[in-house]
């Protein structure tokens, strides 16, 4: 088990982690779904977070990705304050955030959903479509060889020309996961990748969350409530509950902790351990 992160990052010259969250607070009405709730991620970790249904999980990804604005506490981006900070921004920094449903383009082919996603874009202007369409076509250029190189690499340029809407909702997963690469991140997190996917997906969708780890170095948070794929792709893993930091540690010591079996991995793993 590690010291709470909000702990840990008193110590003096110590390198600051690429994410900080530090005592959150975030009220909904009479409900308090975060209460202090700090953790950390290093930089080219795969970390898992998991926690019952109500631990605050979700909430905690929509403040640290600049969709709500938390009643007390901070959030920091490689050692900069990026509390409040509204989304667009906090993307800009490297920081993308997925949902556990996809929302993709639906009308748009999955190569329009990838070029898409950069910002700043020189057709978004129109006196600049009027009067350098040579720039536009070259940036287009570029973003549609970036598009087809992302495809290329998660093994989707059979489905470039196909329209969103008329994916399986794993082949939606994958798509989520190439958009983000369009971005360059240093950061994301996923919000439940493996849910609704089947077990092809499944497998396909976990060899390429590791691989863009291990070759690219993207850093990874990760909520999943499918403890098989927690343990075999999350290192290490922090438990949630009921808004606050419960522990941390491999996978190994996460499942074999007394509370964790108890309360958060459920049964099969309770029984296994009996």
């Amino acid at each position: 088990m590690t010291t709470p992160p909000s702990e840990a990052s008193d110590n003096a010259g110590a390198i600051p982690p690429l994410l900080e969250v530090s005592h959150l607070v975030m009220d909904f009405g009479g409900l308090r779904a975060l209460d202090g709730a700090s953790l950390s991620v290093e930089q080219g970790t795969i970390t898992g977070l998991i926690g019952p249904n109500g631990a605050g999980k979700t909430t905690l990804f929509n403040v640290v990705a600049g969709y709500y604005e938390p009643r007390a506490g901070r959030v920091y981006l490689n050692g900069n304050d990026i509390t409040g900070l509204p989304p667009h921004r906090i993307f800009a920094r490297g920081l993308c955030r997925t949902f556990q449903i996809p929302r993709e383009h639906a009308s748009m082919s999955v190569l329009e959903n990838l070029m898409l996603v950069p910002r700043g874009q020189a057709g978004e202007r129109f006196f600049t479509s009027l009067l350098r369409p040579g720039r536009v076509g070259a940036q287009e250029a570029a973003l549609r060889q970036h598009a087809e190189e992302v495809l290329a690499f998660l093994d989707l340029s059979h489905l470039a020309n196909e329209y969103a809407r008329n994916l399986s909702g794993g082949q939606k997963k994958l798509l989520e996961l190439a958009r983000t690469l369009m971005a360059d991140p240093k950061l994301v997190l996923l919000d439940e990748p493996g849910a609704g996917v089947n077990p092809t997906l499944m497998g396909r969708l976990k060899e390429n969350i590791a691989r863009l780890n291990r070759e690219r170095g993207i850093t990874f948070l990760i909520i999943e409530h499918d403890m098989d794929l927690v343990m075999s792709l999350c290192n290490p893993v922090i438990v949630m509950s009921e808004g606050r930091y419960l522990m941390e540690g491999p996978p190994e010591a996460v499942r074999h902790d007394p509370q964790v079996l108890e309360a958060y991995l459920g049964g099969q793993y309770a029984a296994a351990e009996g």
